[in-house]
């Protein structure tokens, strides 16, 4: 694995890609998504080396439940079981070291931070998220844990860009309608979505004025999965956490 990583005043942002892991093909091989009919050992394996190469307990990882919707969990540490993750699309936390995962295949990763105020948030917005507004409401959930909009460092993990991402008209209008920035053509010229700039307009109304966007296409680039290209595959992690 070779991720993607940041690091900004005590806060650290990484994205994983696809290599490094135990997962056979169709999920080759650094699988982190648990829930798209890998080996569940594999899975464990795979999230406890990319946890490890990026300095972290695999123990002080926490995950979500992902639907495609705008609720946010405000943990203070890992979830006992599998059983107890709830069905959220954003979480937020004040406790230093504990690091927050985001799942995604085309979908946008959005990792936040308020290094000053210890608070750090990870976001799942996909289409259907981005409507909804799970990005602010995350930052809406970190400000209610001492964050301040203008002290909070954002960046967005490999996406589906807006050039690849085709729709139909009236879904793209329908989207259009909620967050005019994410309108969007592809490069063949017909209509799409730009999820990526859609967050980043979201992020810029919630008052986060400070954002870096990742280059990645994941539909373009066969180092990340992609969902749209491929279907059955696996998923990728951003991993957002602070320096204890």
């Amino acid at each position: 694995m070779t991720p993607e990583q940041h690091h900004v005043g005590g806060a650290h942002f990484a994205f994983t890609d696809r290599w490094g892991g135990v997962s056979a093909v169709p999920y080759s091989e650094l699988n982190l998504g648990g829930a798209v009919g890998d080996d569940p050992a594999a899975v464990l394996a795979n999230r406890a080396g990319a946890a490890r190469s990026l300095g972290l307990g695999p123990d002080r990882v926490v995950w979500m439940n992902q639907v495609h919707g705008r609720d946010v969990a405000v943990v203070d540490g890992p979830w006992d079981s599998e059983a107890e993750i709830p069905a959220v699309d954003a979480v937020v936390t004040a406790r230093r070291g504990l690091a927050l995962a985001v799942l995604t295949a085309d979908c946008t990763p959005v990792l936040l931070a308020d290094p000053v105020a210890g608070v750090v948030g990870a976001a799942h917005a996909g289409r259907p998220g981005l409507v909804a507004g799970v990005v602010p409401a995350a930052v809406a959930a970190m400000v209610s844990l001492g964050a301040e909009p203008g002290r909070i460092v954002a960046h967005t993990g490999p996406a589906v860009c807006g050039r690849c991402y085709e729709v139909p008209a009236a879904m793209r209008d329908e989207v259009a309608e909620v967050v005019p920035a994410a309108r969007a053509e592809t490069s063949w010229g017909t209509p799409a979505v730009d999820v990526v700039a859609g967050v980043h307009a979201q992020l810029a109304g919630a008052g986060v004025v400070d954002g870096g966007r990742s280059a990645v296409c994941t539909l373009e680039s066969r180092d990340h999965f992609s969902y749209r290209r491929d279907r059955v595959t696996g998923r990728l992690a951003g991993y957002v956490w602070l320096d204890q």
